[in-house]
């Protein structure tokens, strides 16, 4: 009994000494080295929710971010915006340019630009 006694204050007391590792120190420096690695976010931020109609609202985001978009629902539109949006955003290929000839070209008038 007197033995365990014994144990158990020595394991208290190995317990309670700080260990042999050097500190760090979490002060506002090391948040100034680099972001936050989190998940999730203690408080909300504030944000600019844009709706589809392009009317803005400022809320309080669980994420910092600046400007949240709300996407647009493309089943909803008229069949002419709906093809002109998709032309905007998918532009067709740049159309092959033709040769220019110097067939056409009277070279008398530019002799003057030439070095004798």
């Amino acid at each position: 009994m007197a033995a365990s006694r014994a144990l158990s204050a020595l394991r208290f007391h190995a317990a309670s000494r700080p260990p042999l590792v050097a500190c760090v120190r979490s002060n506002s420096n090391r948040a100034a080295i680099s972001h936050l690695h989190r998940q999730l976010y203690g408080r909300l931020y504030p944000v600019l929710l844009v709706n589809t109609d392009g009317s803005t609202v400022r809320l309080r985001y669980s994420e910092p971010k600046r400007i949240l978009m709300i996407p647009l629902d493309s089943s909803t539109l008229p069949e002419a915006e709906r093809k002109a949006r998709l032309r905007r955003h998918f532009p067709s290929k740049p159309k092959a340019k033709e040769e220019e000839t110097f067939e056409g070209i009277d070279l008398d008038t530019y002799k003057k630009f030439w070095k004798k």
